[in-house]
């Protein structure tokens, strides 16, 4: 407990800020709202309704202005740059940006419901305030605004006004109705079970968020919610006044009141973010409009393809992503990939898992006709955007780093590895990295095939170089038949493995982590660990948990730190 206090310390002091600073202008807004004497007769009529409208209207501010921070990527990535100094804690923050993004959009949905809610209240509380057991103030607030020269307080001006036809033919209840619309679609939309099932329809509907952001901007400008003037403040006796308003008009201390709505202040909030964001996608669309060619395409079992590619002016570090999109299959769709080569390579690559109906589409349109294998440039074009930074880059700056892989999820791992492979080819390379653990599971034994080839030259490499135990590798494979299994059985003997080819045997079934964690501990006392995982969020849960129980606060001991690749 005490070690994972201290390592999430940055990331739960960054939470409770947040927290704090969602309080802090809550609170501070609605007591505002509630003592302001330019808001006594509204709140009159409202009563707490009011302030409970605009203090969460204050938050929809704040955190509307920081939901398009974290999937800013090339912001991101410029930040990564930036904490490069930082080994762990503050790169670590960087890669937790979706989990940020959640979270922010959870309050701004949870602010969002006390809104409406608030301002539901408020309309019945207008309409009701023209009814006579309401009160003499509040039929007298009610009525002012019934000639030219006079400014209302109340917008239902009669008793008889429909409260919902009202709400729809005003400013700030059409985009009112707008923006939650666009809000409950995205957030429904944005669930696990759409993505894995439909991810298009996540990716467009998540565009509503241009339509949100418009009618936000707007909204305020009804000015439903209205206050006393300045000048009618210094004129006009509240105090006095308020058991009055029959004389109102008739006595010098008790002018007629003139009301005004506050000026719109939502576009403060969310203006620098907007244009951050701007920048960002005209930067990407430049980007994504370089030629690129494909040099190279390579059909893996599995139904997974890989595409090797060149583009002008581009530069990648390990463990890096990249945007896709191909026009042949969707003008629209941009998906990320993690790119499978590295930088010492004259080309980049990715490897893409048929997964969905994109990618399915992606592979009929690049695998489907092994004869454009032999002229790649009758392919249908490409855009590529990025790179963009990501976890794995951070396995170089930890003298041991531990890489653990499910299915696809090598991906990132296959540029890690293939950079070390160069480095250590490379004699007047100098590297941090001393030892390096690779686990990986898949579930079928075709998936090994693509991958084998890598792990095999690194295995000769390090072997050739005296490097053997820079790298030790675990592969586990979680799912077999009975025919398979008589196989395995009857060749492990060979000094080959009978599935991979290496020398390191193939484990069946599931790694004992705790068990590796303890070895992990005795073999590297003293030693700050990175731990990468690349997979199914199940498993990250798991290796988080063994990440703080097996590290140690003390110098003696062995400090895990954990870092899950997010896209």
């Amino acid at each position: 407990m005490g070690y994972w206090t201290c390592s999430e310390a940055l990331a739960v002091f960054i939470l409770l800020t947040w927290l704090a600073m969602n309080i802090c202008i809550f609170v501070d807004t609605f007591f505002w709202f509630e003592n302001s004497k330019a808001y006594s007769y509204t709140r009159a009529m409202l009563r707490s309704s009011l302030a409970w409208a605009r203090a969460s209207a204050a938050c929809l501010n704040f955190n509307c202005m920081l939901i398009l921070l974290p999937i800013s990527r090339n912001f991101i990535s410029f930040l990564r740059r930036a904490c490069t100094c930082y080994r762990g804690k503050m790169r670590q923050q960087l890669d937790k940006n979706l989990t940020f993004h959640r979270l922010v959009a959870y309050m701004i949905v949870l602010h969002s419901g006390i809104h409406i809610i608030a301002h539901i209240f408020n309309m019945e509380r207008y309409h009701q305030s023209h009814n006579k057991e309401a009160g003499e103030l509040l039929n007298m607030l009610s009525c002012i605004g019934s000639t030219s020269n006079e400014s209302y307080l109340n917008p239902i001006r009669t008793s008889s006004t429909d409260t919902t036809k009202e709400i729809l033919l005003t400013i700030s209840g059409a985009t009112g109705i707008v923006i939650t619309l666009a809000l409950v679609i995205i957030v429904t939309s944005s669930t696990d079970v759409i993505k894995q099932t439909s991810y298009e329809v996540f990716w467009y509907s998540h565009h509503l968020f241009i339509v949100f952001f418009i009618g936000l901007v707007i909204h305020g400008a009804g000015r439903i919610v209205r206050g006393l003037t300045p000048q009618s403040l210094l004129v006009h006796n509240i105090t006095y006044c308020k058991d009055q308003s029959s004389k109102w008009g008739q006595i010098q201390e008790c002018p007629i009141p003139e009301f005004a709505g506050s000026e719109p202040g939502t576009w403060k909030w969310v203006l620098s973010p907007l244009l951050l964001y701007i920048c960002e996608r005209i930067i990407r669309c430049y980007r994504s409009q370089q030629a690129v060619s494909i040099t190279k395409v390579v059909k893996h079992p599995s139904r997974v393809i890989e595409l090797q590619m060149r583009k002008s002016g581009f530069r990648m570090e390990p463990g890096q992503y990249v945007l896709l999109q191909c026009p042949s299959v969707s003008y629209l769709e941009w998906h990320p990939f993690t790119l499978t080569s590295s930088p010492e390579e004259d080309y980049f690559s990715v490897h893409v898992r048929v997964v969905g109906d994109w990618t399915a589409a992606f592979y009929k349109t690049y695998a489907a006709d092994d004869k454009a294998f032999d002229n790649p440039c009758k392919l249908p074009s490409i855009a590529v955007d990025g790179p963009f930074g990501s976890a794995s880059s951070d396995v170089f700056l930890y003298q041991v780093s531990v890489c653990i892989a499910a299915g696809i999820g090598v991906t990132p791992f296959a540029s890690v590895l293939k950079s070390i492979w160069y480095q250590c080819c490379n004699s007047n390379t100098t590297m941090k990295l001393k030892k390096v653990y690779f686990f990986w599971l898949c579930r079928s034994t075709y998936t090994f095939e693509w991958f084998a080839d890598l792990l095999h030259s690194l295995e000769v490499q390090m072997s050739e170089g005296g490097k053997t135990n820079f790298l030790s590798y675990h592969i586990f494979l979680t799912g077999w038949d009975e025919s398979q299994a008589a196989h395995i059985v009857l060749h492990h003997d060979d000094k080959a493995d009978v599935i991979t080819g290496l020398k390191h045997k193939t484990f069946y079934g599931r790694p004992n982590w705790n068990a590796e964690f303890k070895e992990l501990v005795q073999n590297h006392t003293g030693t700050d660990i990175g731990v990468f995982y690349c997979g199914p969020k199940p498993l990250s849960t798991i290796l988080r948990k063994l990440c703080n129980m097996h590290s140690s606060p003390y110098p003696q001991g062995v400090r895990f730190h954990y870092n899950k690749e997010s896209y």
